[in-house]
Protein backbone atom coordinates (compact mmCIF):
# COMPACT_ATOMS: atom_id res chain seq x y z
CA UNK A 1 0.00 0.00 0.00
CA UNK A 2 2.03 3.24 -0.98
CA UNK A 3 1.30 6.49 0.55
CA UNK A 4 -1.65 8.06 -1.38
CA UNK A 5 -3.80 4.87 -0.71
CA UNK A 6 -2.62 5.61 3.29
CA UNK A 7 -3.84 8.99 3.24
CA UNK A 8 -6.85 8.34 1.66
CA UNK A 9 -7.70 5.57 4.26
CA UNK A 10 -7.47 7.92 7.01
CA UNK A 11 -9.32 10.70 5.83
CA UNK A 12 -12.33 8.38 5.08
CA UNK A 13 -11.59 7.23 8.99
CA UNK A 14 -12.17 11.19 9.61
CA UNK A 15 -15.83 12.08 10.81
CA UNK A 16 -16.66 14.60 7.96
CA UNK A 17 -17.07 17.32 9.91
CA UNK A 18 -13.92 17.15 11.52
CA UNK A 19 -12.44 16.77 7.68
CA UNK A 20 -14.52 19.88 6.99
CA UNK A 21 -12.94 22.36 9.56
CA UNK A 22 -9.20 20.68 8.76
CA UNK A 23 -9.67 21.67 5.62
CA UNK A 24 -10.85 25.17 6.87
CA UNK A 25 -7.59 25.62 9.14
CA UNK A 26 -5.09 24.39 6.04
CA UNK A 27 -7.12 27.03 3.68
CA UNK A 28 -6.76 29.63 6.53
CA UNK A 29 -2.88 31.16 5.77
CA UNK A 30 -0.48 31.17 8.99
CA UNK A 31 -0.47 34.66 9.23
CA UNK A 32 -4.11 35.63 9.16
CA UNK A 33 -4.39 32.76 12.05
CA UNK A 34 -1.74 35.03 14.16
CA UNK A 35 -3.11 38.51 12.76
CA UNK A 36 -7.07 37.09 14.23
CA UNK A 37 -5.43 35.79 17.31
CA UNK A 38 -4.03 39.22 18.08
CA UNK A 39 -7.40 41.25 16.75
CA UNK A 40 -9.77 40.12 19.43
CA UNK A 41 -7.06 40.55 22.40
CA UNK A 42 -6.52 44.04 21.18
CA UNK A 43 -10.46 44.17 20.54
CA UNK A 44 -10.80 43.41 24.60
CA UNK A 45 -8.02 45.50 25.85
CA UNK A 46 -9.91 48.53 23.86
CA UNK A 47 -13.11 48.05 25.34
CA UNK A 48 -11.74 47.18 28.72
CA UNK A 49 -10.39 51.35 28.24
CA UNK A 50 -13.52 52.51 26.71
CA UNK A 51 -15.35 51.47 29.70
CA UNK A 52 -12.91 51.91 32.18
CA UNK A 53 -12.72 55.68 30.88
CA UNK A 54 -16.54 56.05 30.65
CA UNK A 55 -16.94 54.67 34.33
CA UNK A 56 -14.74 57.29 35.42
CA UNK A 57 -16.20 59.99 34.02
CA UNK A 58 -19.00 59.85 35.99
CA UNK A 59 -16.37 60.62 39.18
CA UNK A 60 -15.15 63.30 37.77
CA UNK A 61 -16.17 65.38 39.97
CA UNK A 62 -14.37 63.46 42.76
CA UNK A 63 -11.17 62.20 40.40
CA UNK A 64 -10.21 65.38 39.01
CA UNK A 65 -9.67 67.10 42.10
CA UNK A 66 -8.00 64.02 43.70
CA UNK A 67 -5.17 64.75 40.52
CA UNK A 68 -5.59 68.23 40.75
CA UNK A 69 -4.22 67.65 44.46
CA UNK A 70 -1.77 65.27 43.47
CA UNK A 71 -0.11 67.50 41.17
CA UNK A 72 0.05 70.33 43.57
CA UNK A 73 1.19 67.85 46.40
CA UNK A 74 4.50 67.37 44.63
CA UNK A 75 4.84 70.99 43.80
CA UNK A 76 4.37 72.18 47.00
CA UNK A 77 6.48 69.04 48.94
CA UNK A 78 9.79 71.13 49.03
CA UNK A 79 7.93 73.96 50.92
CA UNK A 80 6.38 71.51 53.24
CA UNK A 81 9.43 69.98 53.74
CA UNK A 82 10.83 73.65 54.50
CA UNK A 83 8.33 73.93 57.72
CA UNK A 84 8.82 70.52 58.78
CA UNK A 85 12.51 71.49 59.29
CA UNK A 86 11.35 74.18 61.18
CA UNK A 87 9.36 72.14 63.75
CA UNK A 88 6.36 72.20 62.61
CA UNK A 89 3.77 69.44 62.76
CA UNK A 90 2.91 67.76 59.87
CA UNK A 91 -0.37 68.78 59.60
CA UNK A 92 0.36 72.62 60.68
CA UNK A 93 2.89 72.46 57.91
CA UNK A 94 0.79 71.34 55.29
CA UNK A 95 -1.95 74.00 56.22
CA UNK A 96 1.05 76.30 56.41
CA UNK A 97 1.95 75.57 52.73
CA UNK A 98 -1.76 75.86 51.67
CA UNK A 99 -2.37 79.16 52.80
CA UNK A 100 0.71 80.22 51.23
CA UNK A 101 -0.36 78.87 48.35
CA UNK A 102 -3.85 80.19 48.45
CA UNK A 103 -2.82 84.06 49.47
CA UNK A 104 -0.24 83.98 46.35
CA UNK A 105 -2.88 83.26 44.03
CA UNK A 106 -4.75 85.92 45.33
CA UNK A 107 -2.48 87.76 45.60
CA UNK A 108 -1.84 87.81 41.09
CA UNK A 109 -5.44 87.93 41.09
CA UNK A 110 -5.83 90.94 43.20
CA UNK A 111 -3.09 92.69 41.33
CA UNK A 112 -4.44 91.30 38.02
CA UNK A 113 -8.02 92.87 38.66
CA UNK A 114 -6.58 95.92 40.35
CA UNK A 115 -4.59 96.97 37.28
CA UNK A 116 -7.15 96.52 35.03
CA UNK A 117 -9.78 98.35 36.66
CA UNK A 118 -7.43 101.38 36.68
CA UNK A 119 -6.16 100.79 33.58
CA UNK A 120 -9.98 100.89 32.09
CA UNK A 121 -11.07 103.63 33.82
CA UNK A 122 -7.80 105.36 31.98
CA UNK A 123 -8.27 103.44 29.12
CA UNK A 124 -12.17 104.61 28.85
CA UNK A 125 -12.08 107.33 26.06
CA UNK A 126 -9.63 105.09 24.41
CA UNK A 127 -12.40 101.99 24.09
CA UNK A 128 -14.97 104.24 22.83
CA UNK A 129 -12.77 105.57 19.77
CA UNK A 130 -11.19 101.95 19.31
CA UNK A 131 -15.10 100.60 18.99
CA UNK A 132 -16.27 103.90 16.55
CA UNK A 133 -12.54 102.65 14.58
CA UNK A 134 -13.79 98.99 14.60
CA UNK A 135 -17.66 100.19 12.90
CA UNK A 136 -15.44 102.40 10.50
CA UNK A 137 -13.19 99.71 9.46
CA UNK A 138 -16.22 97.56 9.30
CA UNK A 139 -17.71 99.73 6.65
CA UNK A 140 -14.91 100.69 4.96
CA UNK A 141 -14.10 96.71 4.55
CA UNK A 142 -17.69 95.84 3.11
CA UNK A 143 -17.79 98.80 0.72
CA UNK A 144 -14.39 97.65 -0.77
CA UNK A 145 -16.54 94.14 -1.84
CA UNK A 146 -19.29 96.56 -2.79
CA UNK A 147 -21.86 96.56 0.35
CA UNK A 148 -22.88 98.95 2.00
CA UNK A 149 -23.50 99.18 5.49
CA UNK A 150 -25.32 102.16 7.05
CA UNK A 151 -25.98 103.15 10.81
CA UNK A 152 -29.33 102.37 10.25
CA UNK A 153 -28.57 99.13 8.98
CA UNK A 154 -25.85 98.50 12.03
CA UNK A 155 -29.05 99.82 14.38
CA UNK A 156 -31.07 96.81 12.44
CA UNK A 157 -28.79 94.79 13.00
CA UNK A 158 -28.58 95.51 16.69
CA UNK A 159 -32.12 95.47 16.92
CA UNK A 160 -32.39 91.77 15.44
CA UNK A 161 -29.91 90.40 17.86
CA UNK A 162 -32.19 91.68 21.24
CA UNK A 163 -35.49 90.28 19.23
CA UNK A 164 -33.71 86.92 19.21
CA UNK A 165 -32.27 87.46 22.64
CA UNK A 166 -36.06 87.57 23.83
CA UNK A 167 -37.39 85.15 21.72
CA UNK A 168 -34.68 82.25 22.66
CA UNK A 169 -34.61 83.68 26.67
CA UNK A 170 -35.58 79.94 27.69
CA UNK A 171 -32.64 78.35 25.95
CA UNK A 172 -29.90 81.59 26.88
CA UNK A 173 -31.73 80.70 30.56
CA UNK A 174 -30.94 76.80 30.61
CA UNK A 175 -27.48 77.47 29.15
CA UNK A 176 -26.71 79.99 31.64
CA UNK A 177 -27.83 77.39 34.89
CA UNK A 178 -26.31 75.17 33.08
CA UNK A 179 -23.03 77.31 33.40
CA UNK A 180 -24.11 78.09 36.64
CA UNK A 181 -24.03 74.15 37.64
CA UNK A 182 -20.67 73.98 36.37
CA UNK A 183 -19.27 76.46 38.11
CA UNK A 184 -20.63 75.02 41.25
CA UNK A 185 -19.47 71.98 40.52
CA UNK A 186 -16.14 73.85 40.26
CA UNK A 187 -16.36 75.78 43.50
CA UNK A 188 -16.57 71.82 45.47
CA UNK A 189 -13.98 70.49 43.87
CA UNK A 190 -11.46 73.49 44.11
CA UNK A 191 -12.84 72.72 47.66
CA UNK A 192 -12.46 69.07 48.07
CA UNK A 193 -9.20 69.12 46.05
CA UNK A 194 -7.66 72.03 48.69
CA UNK A 195 -8.86 69.60 51.59
CA UNK A 196 -6.80 66.73 49.69
CA UNK A 197 -3.68 68.43 49.50
CA UNK A 198 -3.48 68.96 53.52
CA UNK A 199 -3.61 65.11 53.84
CA UNK A 200 -1.72 64.50 50.50
CA UNK A 201 1.27 66.85 51.99
CA UNK A 202 0.96 65.60 55.51
CA UNK A 203 0.54 62.09 55.37
CA UNK A 204 1.64 60.84 51.83
CA UNK A 205 3.68 58.51 52.52
CA UNK A 206 0.63 56.93 54.93
CA UNK A 207 -1.70 56.80 52.71
CA UNK A 208 0.95 55.38 49.99
CA UNK A 209 2.07 52.23 52.31
CA UNK A 210 -1.74 51.98 52.88
CA UNK A 211 -2.32 51.53 49.30
CA UNK A 212 0.71 48.84 48.69
CA UNK A 213 -0.80 47.05 51.39
CA UNK A 214 -3.43 45.34 49.77
CA UNK A 215 -0.35 44.11 46.94
CA UNK A 216 0.65 40.87 47.27
CA UNK A 217 3.87 40.36 49.97
CA UNK A 218 6.46 39.39 47.40
CA UNK A 219 5.58 41.99 45.13
CA UNK A 220 5.32 44.86 47.52
CA UNK A 221 8.99 46.02 47.15
CA UNK A 222 8.55 46.53 43.42
CA UNK A 223 5.37 48.56 43.52
CA UNK A 224 6.50 50.45 46.21
CA UNK A 225 10.07 51.51 44.28
CA UNK A 226 7.70 52.57 40.67
CA UNK A 227 5.34 54.65 42.95
CA UNK A 228 7.91 56.42 44.53
CA UNK A 229 9.18 57.05 40.53
CA UNK A 230 6.93 57.53 39.42
CA UNK A 231 6.02 60.60 41.84
CA UNK A 232 9.25 62.11 41.26
CA UNK A 233 8.36 61.62 37.82
CA UNK A 234 5.29 64.22 38.47
CA UNK A 235 7.15 66.47 40.83
CA UNK A 236 9.80 67.16 37.92
CA UNK A 237 6.70 67.97 34.96
CA UNK A 238 5.43 70.39 37.58
CA UNK A 239 8.24 71.79 37.93
CA UNK A 240 8.77 72.24 34.31
CA UNK A 241 5.36 73.54 33.98
CA UNK A 242 5.68 76.44 36.25
CA UNK A 243 8.84 77.19 33.83
CA UNK A 244 7.42 76.87 30.78
CA UNK A 245 4.27 79.17 32.33
CA UNK A 246 6.69 81.62 33.28
CA UNK A 247 8.14 81.48 30.03
CA UNK A 248 4.70 82.48 27.52
CA UNK A 249 4.02 85.13 30.70
CA UNK A 250 7.31 86.89 30.47
CA UNK A 251 7.19 86.60 26.26
CA UNK A 252 3.70 87.83 25.81
CA UNK A 253 4.37 90.91 28.83
CA UNK A 254 7.38 91.90 27.25
CA UNK A 255 6.02 91.64 23.93
CA UNK A 256 2.93 93.62 25.18
CA UNK A 257 4.90 96.28 26.88
CA UNK A 258 7.13 96.95 23.86
CA UNK A 259 3.97 97.51 21.88
CA UNK A 260 3.02 100.06 23.82
CA UNK A 261 0.01 97.48 24.41
CA UNK A 262 -1.93 99.12 27.91
CA UNK A 263 -1.89 96.39 30.88
CA UNK A 264 1.39 94.65 29.81
CA UNK A 265 1.60 93.28 33.33
CA UNK A 266 -1.57 91.92 33.90
CA UNK A 267 -1.81 90.53 30.94
CA UNK A 268 1.70 88.62 31.94
CA UNK A 269 0.20 87.62 35.09
CA UNK A 270 -3.12 86.42 32.96
CA UNK A 271 -0.62 84.30 30.76
CA UNK A 272 0.99 82.76 33.68
CA UNK A 273 -2.23 81.07 35.31
CA UNK A 274 -3.69 80.21 32.14
CA UNK A 275 -0.29 77.99 30.82
CA UNK A 276 -1.39 75.45 33.19
CA UNK A 277 -4.53 74.61 31.42
CA UNK A 278 -2.90 73.57 27.84
CA UNK A 279 -4.37 74.69 24.61
CA UNK A 280 -7.18 76.90 26.00
CA UNK A 281 -5.29 79.21 28.67
CA UNK A 282 -2.75 79.98 26.14
CA UNK A 283 -5.79 80.58 23.70
CA UNK A 284 -7.74 82.71 25.96
CA UNK A 285 -5.66 85.14 27.97
CA UNK A 286 -3.54 85.76 24.38
CA UNK A 287 -6.52 87.15 23.06
CA UNK A 288 -7.03 89.74 25.98
CA UNK A 289 -3.70 90.94 25.22
CA UNK A 290 -4.62 91.16 21.55
CA UNK A 291 -7.92 92.83 22.45
CA UNK A 292 -6.33 94.95 24.80
CA UNK A 293 -3.95 96.35 21.75
CA UNK A 294 -6.59 96.34 19.52
CA UNK A 295 -8.85 99.39 21.40
CA UNK A 296 -6.28 100.95 22.45
CA UNK A 297 -3.70 101.34 19.53
CA UNK A 298 -5.33 100.30 16.59
CA UNK A 299 -5.03 97.06 14.20
CA UNK A 300 -2.10 97.36 12.93
CA UNK A 301 -0.50 97.19 16.41
CA UNK A 302 -3.19 94.15 17.38
CA UNK A 303 -1.87 92.26 14.58
CA UNK A 304 1.88 92.72 15.79
CA UNK A 305 0.23 91.55 19.34
CA UNK A 306 -0.94 88.41 17.11
CA UNK A 307 2.35 87.79 16.00
CA UNK A 308 3.69 88.24 19.44
CA UNK A 309 1.21 85.85 20.34
CA UNK A 310 1.89 83.14 18.04
CA UNK A 311 5.59 83.24 18.31
CA UNK A 312 5.41 82.90 21.66
CA UNK A 313 2.64 79.63 21.60
CA UNK A 314 4.77 78.02 18.74
CA UNK A 315 7.82 78.23 21.19
CA UNK A 316 5.96 77.01 24.04
CA UNK A 317 4.44 74.02 21.49
CA UNK A 318 7.63 73.06 19.14
CA UNK A 319 10.89 73.46 21.70
CA UNK A 320 9.41 73.73 25.21
CA UNK A 321 6.89 71.13 25.51
CA UNK A 322 8.18 68.21 23.31
CA UNK A 323 12.04 69.02 24.45
CA UNK A 324 12.19 69.94 27.88
CA UNK A 325 9.11 68.67 28.97
CA UNK A 326 10.13 65.55 27.21
CA UNK A 327 13.81 65.18 28.77
CA UNK A 328 12.13 66.55 32.28
CA UNK A 329 9.20 63.63 32.31
CA UNK A 330 11.79 61.41 29.66
CA UNK A 331 9.24 60.79 27.20
CA UNK A 332 10.06 61.29 23.23
CA UNK A 333 8.77 64.86 21.71
CA UNK A 334 6.40 63.06 19.85
CA UNK A 335 4.66 60.97 22.80
CA UNK A 336 4.27 64.18 24.42
CA UNK A 337 2.33 65.75 21.21
CA UNK A 338 0.56 62.50 21.18
CA UNK A 339 -0.56 62.82 24.91
CA UNK A 340 -2.05 65.91 24.96
CA UNK A 341 -3.75 65.14 21.58
CA UNK A 342 -5.49 62.25 22.78
CA UNK A 343 -5.92 63.84 26.00
CA UNK A 344 -8.04 66.59 24.50
CA UNK A 345 -10.13 64.82 21.77
CA UNK A 346 -11.04 61.90 24.55
CA UNK A 347 -11.56 64.24 27.52
CA UNK A 348 -11.45 67.84 26.51
CA UNK A 349 -9.81 70.19 28.73
CA UNK A 350 -9.47 67.72 31.89
CA UNK A 351 -7.76 65.08 29.36
CA UNK A 352 -4.79 67.89 27.91
CA UNK A 353 -4.37 68.74 31.70
CA UNK A 354 -3.66 65.26 32.92
CA UNK A 355 -2.33 63.51 30.04
CA UNK A 356 1.38 64.19 30.29
CA UNK A 357 1.25 63.79 33.90
CA UNK A 358 -0.23 60.64 33.30
CA UNK A 359 1.76 59.34 30.93
CA UNK A 360 4.98 60.25 32.93
CA UNK A 361 3.76 58.75 36.00
CA UNK A 362 3.41 55.36 34.02
CA UNK A 363 6.27 55.59 32.24
CA UNK A 364 8.33 55.68 34.87
CA UNK A 365 6.81 53.40 36.99
CA UNK A 366 6.90 51.03 34.14
CA UNK A 367 10.50 51.03 33.41
CA UNK A 368 11.23 50.70 36.96
CA UNK A 369 8.98 47.36 36.69
CA UNK A 370 10.94 46.09 33.71
CA UNK A 371 14.60 47.05 34.59
CA UNK A 372 14.13 45.54 37.79
CA UNK A 373 15.42 48.51 39.18
CA UNK A 374 13.93 47.77 42.89
CA UNK A 375 17.11 45.24 43.32
CA UNK A 376 19.13 48.19 43.47
CA UNK A 377 17.29 50.56 45.37
CA UNK A 378 18.39 50.63 49.40
CA UNK A 379 14.55 51.43 50.40
CA UNK A 380 13.08 48.50 48.56
CA UNK A 381 15.43 46.21 49.72
CA UNK A 382 15.06 47.34 53.16
CA UNK A 383 11.32 46.43 53.19
CA UNK A 384 12.03 43.50 51.43
CA UNK A 385 13.80 42.26 54.49
CA UNK A 386 11.05 43.89 56.42
CA UNK A 387 8.63 41.55 54.43
CA UNK A 388 10.71 38.62 54.87
CA UNK A 389 10.83 39.33 59.01
CA UNK A 390 7.29 39.77 59.11
CA UNK A 391 6.89 36.49 56.69
CA UNK A 392 8.95 34.53 59.63
CA UNK A 393 7.00 36.26 62.63
CA UNK A 394 3.69 35.42 60.96
CA UNK A 395 4.81 31.60 60.69
CA UNK A 396 5.93 31.56 63.89
CA UNK A 397 2.72 32.78 65.31
CA UNK A 398 0.94 30.22 63.18
CA UNK A 399 2.94 27.10 64.42
CA UNK A 400 2.73 28.30 68.15
CA UNK A 401 -1.35 28.77 67.95
CA UNK A 402 -1.42 25.20 66.26
CA UNK A 403 0.54 23.81 69.11
CA UNK A 404 -1.94 25.34 71.63
CA UNK A 405 -4.71 24.50 69.50
CA UNK A 406 -3.68 20.82 69.57
CA UNK A 407 -2.66 20.76 73.14
CA UNK A 408 -6.16 22.22 74.08
CA UNK A 409 -7.90 19.50 72.24
CA UNK A 410 -5.47 16.55 73.68
CA UNK A 411 -7.11 18.16 77.07
CA UNK A 412 -10.20 17.84 76.55
CA UNK A 413 -10.06 14.42 74.88
CA UNK A 414 -8.13 13.57 78.55
CA UNK A 415 -11.22 15.67 80.50
CA UNK A 416 -13.85 13.44 78.29
CA UNK A 417 -12.05 10.31 79.19
CA UNK A 418 -11.57 10.44 82.99
CA UNK A 419 -15.15 11.99 83.41
CA UNK A 420 -16.57 9.02 80.94
CA UNK A 421 -14.80 5.85 81.82
CA UNK A 422 -16.32 4.01 78.80
CA UNK A 423 -14.55 6.25 76.30
CA UNK A 424 -11.02 5.01 77.50
CA UNK A 425 -10.08 1.87 76.38
CA UNK A 426 -7.52 1.46 78.96
CA UNK A 427 -10.27 1.55 81.82
CA UNK A 428 -12.70 -0.43 82.76
CA UNK A 429 -16.38 0.03 80.94
CA UNK A 430 -19.61 0.18 82.27
CA UNK A 431 -20.41 -3.26 81.12
CA UNK A 432 -18.87 -6.74 80.81
CA UNK A 433 -15.52 -7.49 79.15
CA UNK A 434 -15.14 -10.17 76.80
CA UNK A 435 -12.91 -11.57 75.16
CA UNK A 436 -13.79 -11.64 71.40
CA UNK A 437 -10.99 -13.51 69.99
CA UNK A 438 -11.64 -16.71 72.13
CA UNK A 439 -15.55 -16.10 72.46
CA UNK A 440 -15.58 -16.53 76.31
CA UNK A 441 -16.96 -14.72 79.09
CA UNK A 442 -14.97 -14.66 82.22
CA UNK A 443 -17.38 -14.21 85.15
CA UNK A 444 -15.78 -13.37 88.71
CA UNK A 445 -18.40 -13.57 91.74
CA UNK A 446 -17.13 -14.08 95.60
CA UNK A 447 -18.90 -15.19 98.20
CA UNK A 448 -18.90 -14.60 101.63
CA UNK A 449 -19.43 -16.48 105.09
CA UNK A 450 -22.48 -14.25 105.32
CA UNK A 451 -23.79 -14.56 102.47
CA UNK A 452 -23.17 -10.86 101.34
CA UNK A 453 -20.52 -9.27 99.01
CA UNK A 454 -18.30 -6.68 100.63
CA UNK A 455 -17.73 -2.95 99.13
CA UNK A 456 -14.54 -3.83 96.89
CA UNK A 457 -12.85 -1.00 99.16
CA UNK A 458 -13.77 -3.28 102.48
CA UNK A 459 -12.30 -6.00 100.68
CA UNK A 460 -9.21 -4.21 99.97
CA UNK A 461 -8.76 -3.06 103.13
CA UNK A 462 -9.12 -6.94 104.95
CA UNK A 463 -7.27 -8.09 102.30
CA UNK A 464 -4.17 -5.86 103.37
CA UNK A 465 -4.51 -6.23 107.08
CA UNK A 466 -5.46 -9.47 106.88
CA UNK A 467 -8.46 -9.15 108.97
CA UNK A 468 -12.38 -9.75 107.99
CA UNK A 469 -14.49 -12.06 107.14
CA UNK A 470 -13.61 -15.23 105.26
CA UNK A 471 -14.21 -15.36 101.88
CA UNK A 472 -13.77 -17.48 98.66
CA UNK A 473 -13.73 -16.53 95.11
CA UNK A 474 -15.00 -18.97 92.51
CA UNK A 475 -14.14 -18.17 88.36
CA UNK A 476 -16.70 -19.54 86.42
CA UNK A 477 -15.83 -19.30 82.39
CA UNK A 478 -18.85 -19.87 80.49
CA UNK A 479 -17.89 -21.31 77.27
CA UNK A 480 -20.93 -20.67 75.56
CA UNK A 481 -22.65 -17.10 76.72
CA UNK A 482 -25.57 -17.91 74.67
CA UNK A 483 -26.93 -20.73 76.63
CA UNK A 484 -26.36 -19.09 79.77
CA UNK A 485 -30.26 -18.21 80.24
CA UNK A 486 -31.19 -21.76 79.08
CA UNK A 487 -28.96 -23.55 82.39
CA UNK A 488 -30.92 -20.69 84.44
Amino acid sequence: MNTVEKLELMEEDVPPRMAEEQRIQDDVPWGIRIAAAWSWRVIIILLFVGVLIWLLSHISLLLIPLLVAALLATLLRPLHNVFVKWKFPRVVAAITTLLVLVGFVAGLLWLVGQQLAEGFADMASQVTEGLFELVTLAEETAAGFGIEISADQINQGLEEGLTYLQDNSEAILGGAMALGSTAGSIVVGGILALFTLIFFLADGRKIWDFLVFFAPGKHRPAIHGAGRRGWTALGSYMRVQVFVAGVDAVGIGVGAALLGVPLALPVAVLVFLGSFIPIVGAVVTGAVAVILALVANGLGNALLMVGVVLLVQQIESNILQPIVMGKAVRLHPLAVILAVTAGTTLLGIVGALFAVPVLAFVNRAAQYLVKEEWRGDPEAKAMEKLEKEEAIKRAAQKEVQEAEEQASLANITRRLKETIPGLDPERRGFGRRGDPAAGQVTRTETHTEAGTRPHPDTEAAAAETGSGPQTRTETVTDTHPEDEGRRE
